[in-house]
């Protein structure tokens, strides 16, 4: 193995963040993986997959596994469905034009959504109605401690809103070599209800829409929202979308009768972060080389060569002074390293 030593992670995270890693080493086989934990087990690791979720606030004092595993083959196949397999280091957004391509259905809602597949279940990632959920059928992944295999269903993962075993109980303790999606081959089910798709679809002029068209306005959707990494260091949203219960929303609702909502359950109401954070004022504003995207207040952006302490120093004011003026707790989606 090859490990290299006081390595610039600069070109692997996409906020940019000029942080240094100790040692690291570039991971391109499960049998690469197994025979550096099988040396490095006692020692401090950090997994390092597509580099799009996650905000460097320091250098890396320990070895950096840069997990490059690639490949996707088709498992198992009928009239209905396909079951997919892709290994995790291989592109999320890339995966899915390949689905598409395919003719397979499920994740086209996903699509232009940042990172490597590696890193989906962990976040149960989600764009537009649709989560990593409704299509997971299960995955693979390496116990650090004894280097065994593992098969984690789609029940193993305990999927919630961005949240995942992997994100809980088992924090720390497997690394995800592998994903299977089971998506469909025919009589897609298109999910079009949600956000601005269906407005977009007739931007268009598209009035019956198949699985590519689908992608196509969501694509266009997100490209005018959200800034691309390579010309300004971001991680796409920040935070997650706060979940209230309907007594917190009436209260909201008698400071601000129009705030938007999304009803979750009979109990429960999603408020946009974007919006309180736009009604907080940070929406556009810029601080140096860092500061809110002015077309997203969801997204915190380096501009140039800004410190990750420096953003992470703003995410925290910008949850303090949400909760200040709404009294609704708003969560990174972001890790923060």
């Amino acid at each position: 193995m090859n490990i290299q030593e006081n390595v610039s992670l600069k070109t692997f995270n996409s906020f940019g963040i000029d942080a240094k890693a100790n040692q690291y080493v570039n991971i391109q086989s499960v049998e690469n993986l197994q025979d550096v934990l099988k040396t490095e087990v006692t020692k401090s690791i950090f997994v390092l997959g597509g580099g799009s979720n996650m905000l460097l606030t320091k250098d890396i004092e320990a070895l950096v596994l840069h997990l490059n595993l690639r490949g996707i083959a088709i498992i198992e196949e009928t009239e209905d469905y396909t079951i997919v397999e892709a290994q995790a280091g291989e592109n999320w957004h890339e995966f899915v034009l390949w689905c598409l391509d395919n003719n397979l259905g499920g994740i086209e809602n996903l699509s232009l959504i940042p990172g490597n597949i590696g890193a989906a279940p962990i976040q149960n990632i989600g764009a537009y109605g649709v989560e990593l959920k409704d299509v997971f059928h299960s995955c693979e992944a390496i116990h650090i401690s004894t280097q065994q295999t593992k098969t984690f269903t789609n029940q193993d993962c305990n999927f919630g809103y961005r949240e995942s075993v992997f994100k809980q109980e088992l924090k720390g303790q497997y690394i995800i070599t592998s994903v299977k999606l089971k998506l469909s081959r025919r009589n897609h089910k298109l999910n079009i209800g949600y956000g601005a798709i269906t407005s977009e679809l007739d931007n268009l002029g598209i009035t019956n829409p198949n699985i590519k068209d689908i992608s196509k306005a969501v694509i266009n959707i997100r490209q005018s929202k959200l800034p691309d990494p390579k010309e300004i260091g971001n991680s796409g949203s920040f935070f997650k979308n706060p979940v209230i219960s309907k007594n917190e929303f009436k209260k909201l609702q008698k400071g601000f009768p129009n705030a938007p909502h999304y009803v979750i359950s009979e109990s429960e109401i999603k408020v946009p972060a974007g919006w309180l954070i736009e009604t907080a004022g940070f929406k556009g504003k810029r601080f140096g080389d860092y500061g809110v995207h002015n077309k997203q207040a969801l997204v915190l952006v380096n501009y140039e060569n800004a410190l990750g302490k420096d953003i992470y120093a703003l995410a925290k004011l910008i949850q303090q002074t949400v909760f200040r003026l709404f009294n609704i707790k708003i969560e990174t989606e972001v890790n923060i390293i």
